[in-house]
């Protein structure tokens, strides 16, 4: 099941709600357990198994923790939480990578190597692995209690409206509100047009601009140089939305529900060096790899060789989360050595004085896409060499002829709503754009206030989310692009 459908929308959705605000207190986190199983066994009830399998061992674990914090048993049972966690990751989602590296290594294929099956990939494991683990290493740490209550942890680690894609979240930035949390008209209201803006986004957007890079990328040895930029443009428009219009929708849904979720996208798009987008980009993943991953290593305190050797092993091994496949490996790669560059040079802190800063910074990061969607390093290399002109301007005319006016009008309107989108933003929070600084006077200020604001609001959502219910029921299904990771 996934948020854009009509069965999460005119079913699930609202028989969760009524059930949720029918139940006193006690009951809620029941019912946000019962419903999370239900929604994540809409897709296969066997991995539901493992997903309760890896609450429980956490949840035992973490207790384990707890009683021994600081003590050299403690720090046993946080290695056993920590590679049983890691271990179920290892084996569902990076075996069958490990299997067919080592048989190209031997130049033969897995079948001839015995291995005749392979493992599916359970959704969302990267997600609420991370989360277990994040849960662990703070209660050893101290920064969060155990929980007790085996339905509250279960509750958090199970939580619909991030399970799947995230936000990723952390146990001790919840744990106060699964004892206590508000429930209001308006934030409810608040949170269901985030959702709605949310669902905009990968209905109306992402999926608009799909066919032009998926063209591009299957196309890609016989691309030419105009169409090869184009999707390469398209997939990077379609990555943000569709990934921002998701966690748009899980902060909606957790606001509807009482809670308040971290920011996972700020405006990347505007970044003017890498160092930025990875403060803008997928903001609960970087700074997961940062807190437990990137400080544990060492961080920036054993001097720059092993402060750049950090960075490049973080960013590699947060290319390998997101998939088992090589290209993910470049783009970690590519990735760890920008932020390095970056550091050594100290471009991050001259960058926002610099005024080529951020077409530059648009580059390296579509650039990277590339290699992030392409399903080979073969597949990338090709669309490369065609992005520097190896098929001619034009390449393959039959491509040429698949590509629709209306893909091309779409992709630009996505384009010019991704670089109104942080501008509005700013205008509406009276701030210089893209600058987080106080606007100018006069400028920044609402045209409407009050009762006038509120109901040209409303009618907006409601158009938006007329149009996009629509536009849903003629288009076939599409899932969210981070589904797979």
């Amino acid at each position: 099941m996934v948020f854009s459908s009509e069965t999460f929308l005119f079913l699930f959705l609202p028989l969760f709600l009524a059930a949720y605000f029918a139940v006193p207190w006690r009951c809620k986190s029941w019912v946000i357990l019962a419903g999370s199983y239900l929604f994540y066994a809409w897709w296969r009830v066997d991995f539901l198994g493992l997903l309760f399998a890896t609450t429980v061992f956490a949840y035992l674990v973490g207790q384990r923790i707890a009683r021994h914090r600081g003590t050299a048993r403690g720090r046993l049972w946080l290695a056993i939480g920590v590679s049983g966690c890691l271990g179920v990751l290892g084996v569902f989602k990076y075996l069958n990578f490990f299997v067919d590296s080592l048989a190209a290594l031997l130049g033969t294929d897995a079948a001839d190597l015995g291995v005749h099956w392979r493992l599916i990939l359970p959704i969302g494991i990267s997600f609420y692995i991370f989360q277990a683990l994040s849960y662990l290493i703070d209660v050893w740490r101290g920064d969060a209690r155990a929980e007790a209550k085996f339905v509250d942890f279960a509750a958090f680690i199970a939580l619909f409206p991030q399970l799947i894609a995230g936000p990723i979240l952390r146990y001790k930035d919840l744990e106060d509100q699964f004892r206590s949390r508000t429930h209001s008209l308006d934030l409810f209201s608040e949170g269901m047009a985030r959702f709605l803006i949310g669902l905009g986004k990968k209905v109306l957007l992402a999926d608009a601009v799909a066919p032009l890079a998926d063209l591009a990328f299957e196309g890609s040895g016989e691309v030419g140089l105009l169409l090869a930029w184009a999707g390469a443009a398209a997939y990077m428009l379609q990555l943000y939305f569709d990934f921002s219009g998701y966690s748009d929708m899980a902060i909606g849904l957790g606001k509807m529900m009482g809670f308040h979720f971290p920011e996972n996208f700020r405006f990347p798009y505007i970044s003017r060096s890498i160092t930025e987008f990875w403060r803008r980009w997928h903001i609960s993943l970087s700074t997961w790899l940062r807190d437990y991953l990137y400080i544990s290593l060492g961080g920036n305190r054993r001097g720059r060789a092993r402060t750049y050797a950090n960075l490049m092993t973080v960013m590699v091994l947060g290319g390998l989360w997101h998939g088992a496949n090589w290209t993910f490996v470049l783009w970690g790669l590519w990735h760890g050595g920008l932020l390095a560059l970056e550091r050594a040079t100290g471009h991050d802190r001259r960058a926002p004085g610099v005024f080529w800063a951020l077409p530059v910074t648009l580059l390296l990061v579509l650039l990277g896409w590339v290699m992030f969607r392409a399903g080979s390093v073969g597949q990338g290399l090709e669309v490369y060499a065609a992005m520097l002109g190896a098929n001619g301007l034009w390449g393959d005319a039959a491509l040429w002829h698949a590509l629709t006016r209306e893909s091309l009008v779409l992709t630009a309107i996505a384009g010019l709503v991704a670089w109104a989108e942080p501008r509005l933003a700013a205008r509406r929070d009276g701030q210089a754009p893209m600058r987080g600084r106080p606007a100018p006077p006069g400028r920044g200020t609402r045209i409407l206030d009050g009762v006038a604001a509120q109901a040209l609001t409303a009618t907006l959502l409601l158009g938006l989310g007329v149009l996009t219910v629509l536009k849903l029921s003629e288009q076939s299904f599409s899932p969210f692009l981070y589904f797979q990771f």
